[in-house]
């Protein structure tokens, strides 16, 4: 296993982290799981209490470990009161059945306006010291799904030591602010390195990427981010112990990606961003529609099995969409009403009418 400083904190963690939101639901097999990445070296569990039983079972699988493995849990903002920010932060210590937390997110999937409200204004900041003062807290982090320019501001606070952000083969936008994280001396926690299962998924455009032999799609999008010199560690969500191994193989690699292999992979990429800014950009001028179809996401979709290879997720994911009990998903393009309003807003000129049929054809298959 390699292990990594996690910025200015003398900590060194390992380059793979347990990702504790979906363990496995037979109990049992779920602490036998966590324990065989211990073995492998995984020194960091990553948990919060929004994950079902997930604090309450890494409680139970750290018995024994606990001197010898770093706890990450989050603090979800429910409300903007210190009051419930302190019940929350007790809460976690007795599910998890320990006397502190190594890294605490303070704000779970903070954004720019929970700092400046609670952490500012309602003196969430002071609630914070004074768990580090009494020892219930070791390092102050976030977990945030902010734009990568709030999180450029959020570290800029100086007021954390690491944090925990996405980044994958798909999903490159923070990675100047993880860049900016480490050059202050910050430690970089990522979160969804297989974008969510995606990358798993069988597909032989992502497996061409890479110019030498790999088990799985998997394998490369870890690498992929553990190649980047600014990433700390690595979350996993690992649900066998297959995965458990396969994992810690790629972790214990010297050198997660060769040059060579770096370069090829930068350069399907970046191929790849080209034709899908044809299609669309994700600016989303277009929004809302009258209808409620949501159309950058269609078009993302689209793009994921048509320049990815993807289809299996996303025809999944298609069929998720015109959902009444999920309206934030919005509409399948197959509810466009070909209104046109859309059209005139685009900067790319795309004929979105048309496109929404497209998509309607190509992912409405069963």
């Amino acid at each position: 296993m390699q292990y990594r400083e996690f910025g200015n904190t003398g900590v060194r963690l390992s380059a793979l982290g347990f990702g504790a939101m979906r363990l496995p639901a037979d109990e049992d097999y779920a602490i036998q799981v966590i324990h065989k990445a211990f073995e492998l070296g995984v020194n960091y569990i990553d948990t919060a209490p929004g994950y079902g039983q997930s604090e309450r079972i890494c409680g139970k699988a750290l018995k024994g470990w606990r001197d010898k493995v770093y706890v990450s849990t989050k603090n979800p903002l429910h409300d903007h009161t210190v009051e419930g920010w302190w019940s929350r932060l007790n809460a976690s210590l007795e599910a998890m059945d320990i006397d502190y937390v190594d890294f605490y997110q303070v704000v779970h999937s903070i954004k720019w306006q929970d700092y400046e409200e609670f952490l500012i204004k309602a003196g969430g900041m002071k609630a914070v010291r004074k768990a580090l003062d009494q020892g219930l807290i070791k390092h102050v982090c976030f977990s945030s799904h902010d734009t990568p320019e709030n999180i450029i501001r959020l570290i800029d606070t100086g007021e954390f030591e690491g944090m925990t952000v996405q980044y994958n083969l798909l999903d490159r936008k923070n990675e100047v602010a993880i860049a900016h994280a480490n050059a202050c001396g910050m430690g970089v926690v990522i979160m969804g390195p297989v974008a969510g299962g995606r990358l798993a998924a069988p597909s032989e455009k992502i497996r061409k990427m890479i110019p030498t032999p790999v088990a799985s799609n998997a394998e490369i999008a870890l690498r992929f981010v553990l190649a980047n010199p600014n990433v700390t560690c690595a979350l996993s969500g690992m649900n066998t112990l297959e995965m458990v191994e396969e994992n810690a193989a790629v972790a214990s690699r010297e050198e997660p990606l060769s040059l060579e292999e770096k370069k090829a992979i930068e350069a399907a990429l970046a191929e790849v961003h080209k034709l899908s800014e044809l299609y669309c950009t994700g600016c989303r001028y277009c929004m809302p529609c009258p209808n409620g179809v949501n159309i950058p996401e269609n078009f993302r979709l689209m793009n994921l099995h048509r320049l990815y290879g993807l289809t299996d997720y996303a025809r999944a994911a298609y069929r998720g969409m015109s959902n009444p009990e999920r309206p934030q998903r919005g509409k399948r393009a197959e509810d466009c009403v070909q209104c046109g309003q859309c059209e005139p807003k685009c900067p790319q000129n795309i004929p979105i009418m048309e496109q929404l049929k497209e998509v309607a054809r190509e992912l409405g298959q069963q």
